[in-house]
């Protein structure tokens, strides 16, 4: 496991440098295949039970996700792959995830997204049956200034009852967008 957790500070190290090292106009980060990056705090394990989780774990997320183009216009959205990770400050349950977000343009700045996903964890924590789980998550957002964009997160990883426990974790919490 102390492999896997090198693994995991090793990707947020990455994914740290790569949101926060460019110094650029936004024309000059103009990417083919990033749209968003997005970074932030969240709650996590909370007690706000949505999706049946029972908390137990301690300690904040350090959430970070790349959102990448092209998009495919669906259900009157547009869905995009995304990869992300969230490191537990309290060393419980870590974890990285791909799948795909579906975000819906509310007018006047605002979005709504949905997302769903697999997510791999680290084993740390309690037992969630299975180290490969099921992530899904609902943000919505502003647009504070044009390329930049506030959201509340909440995220839900579980096996979804295909293993025995399935007590699921459910985070809150804030980030920040940068669009390219």
């Amino acid at each position: 496991m102390k492999h896997l957790h090198g693994k995991f500070i090793a990707a947020s190290l990455l994914l740290t440098s790569m949101i926060l090292s460019p110094l650029q106009t936004h024309a000059e980060l103009k990417s083919e295949v990033l749209h968003e990056c997005r970074i932030g705090i969240m709650a996590h394990d909370t007690d706000i039970n949505l999706w049946g989780a029972s908390p137990s774990e301690k300690g904040i997320d350090f959430n970070g996700e790349l959102i990448f183009t092209p998009g495919w216009e669906i259900l009157g959205g547009i869905v995009r792959p995304n990869l992300g990770m969230s490191i537990n400050s309290a060393g419980d349950t870590s974890y990285l995830y791909s799948g795909g977000l579906l975000e819906w343009d509310g007018g006047s700045g605002w979005f709504f997204d949905a997302g769903v996903g697999l997510s791999l964890n680290d084993s740390k924590g309690k037992d969630l049956g299975s180290n490969l789980l099921l992530r899904l998550a609902l943000e919505v957002g502003h647009e504070i200034y044009e390329c930049h964009r506030v959201s509340l997160i909440m995220d839900h990883i579980s096996n979804a009852n295909t293993a025995d426990p399935n007590p699921g974790i459910d985070n809150i919490g804030l980030r920040y967008g940068y669009l390219f």
